[in-house]
């Protein structure tokens, strides 16, 4: 089973520090939604592009679990070439540091980004490689995700192709559900 994960920019959850909070409660819902796809669905890949946000997170945490589950693969897949060239230096380290970790990484298109063209053939390259989706995403919520989520809607119309939404409710109830585990191991 192979899945595509995505979910919102670091920026639009207001997240501008590798040290909020909000990161950890993130990965640990990420982590639990991979573990049950890895115990109970086969899960053997996880493709996701290098976004800063969710993408990022998701492939550390995949990355991570690949280390008690090495049959595990992580697959970074970029719409085009220099893809982080106009990041700052520090989140271009990061994505670096990820890029190396992950099991294959590629670019669908070999030119750097000239057009929207080269995102919508990476989301279609990203429907016809996995078989389903995981995005951290709420309709409610716009943001650059819903590029991506129009995409799978339309792509189900004629395609048999899960996608699982871990929305801002989800969000909340993981954040609570961490809180108190942390408390009740005496962590907080």
């Amino acid at each position: 089973m192979k899945i595509w994960l995505s979910g919102y920019r670091s920026y639009e959850l207001n997240i501008f520090k590798e040290s909020d909070p909000k990161i950890e409660v993130i990965k640990n819902t990420l982590k639990e939604y991979l573990l049950q796809k890895l115990t109970e669905n086969g899960l053997e890949w996880i493709l996701a592009g290098g976004q800063l946000g969710i993408e990022q997170w998701g492939l550390e945490t995949a990355n991570e679990l690949k280390k008690d589950y090495p049959e595990l693969k992580t697959a970074m897949m970029l719409p085009y070439q220099e893809f982080e060239q106009n990041w700052r230096e520090d989140k271009q380290a990061k994505y670096q540091v990820i890029k190396q970790a992950v099991s294959f990484s590629a670019s669908i298109s070999t030119d750097p980004y000239k057009s929207p063209h080269q995102l919508r053939n990476w989301q279609e390259f990203m429907l016809a490689h996995t078989e389903g989706a995981v995005f951290v995403y709420d309709p409610e919520y716009e943001g650059k995700t819903k590029y991506p989520y129009e995409a799978v809607k339309k792509y189900q119309e004629t395609h048999d192709y899960p996608l699982t939404l871990i929305d801002m409710d989800w969000l909340e109830t993981s954040a609570r559900e961490f809180i108190e585990r942390k408390r009740d191991n005496g962590l907080q």
